[in-house]
């Protein structure tokens, strides 16, 4: 449904009038800003380990100079999240992810972003 003032896309329905939970399709953003965003906090997080942590030490330890001193270390960074990033395996369970987050916010109302502060705080 269109907003006829801003011309812009509005999900209505579902429990909270958030959309339908069970809905899969994705918008442009969610493709090309969302998911690509989860692929490359897993991949750091998940995949490339060794690297964000040589990356991380080299900085640390260059101060100033981490732009000229870390490169190698950049390299490396760079070409294994790019491995990541380009493995379609990898980007359908960022997907999966992705779609099972948006589906439980909108059957709940509730972010995943302040579920885990709930869950940390408590």
């Amino acid at each position: 449904m269109r907003d006829k003032q801003s011309n812009s896309f509005r999900s209505f329905g579902g429990p909270h009038d958030l959309g339908d939970p069970e809905d899969k399709s994705l918008r442009k953003v969610e493709k090309e800003v969302l998911i690509p965003q989860i692929m490359r906090d897993r991949a750091k997080r998940e995949k490339c380990i060794q690297e964000v942590e040589d990356f991380s030490e080299c900085c640390k330890n260059s101060n100033l100079f981490m732009v000229i001193k870390c490169r190698k270390q950049n390299a490396a960074l760079i070409d294994c999240l790019g491995v990541w990033y380009n493995d379609l395996k990898f980007k359908e369970e960022c997907t999966l992810q992705y779609l099972e987050q948006r589906s439980e916010y909108r059957r709940t109302g509730i972010s995943p972003n302040l579920k885990s502060k709930r869950i940390s705080s408590t």
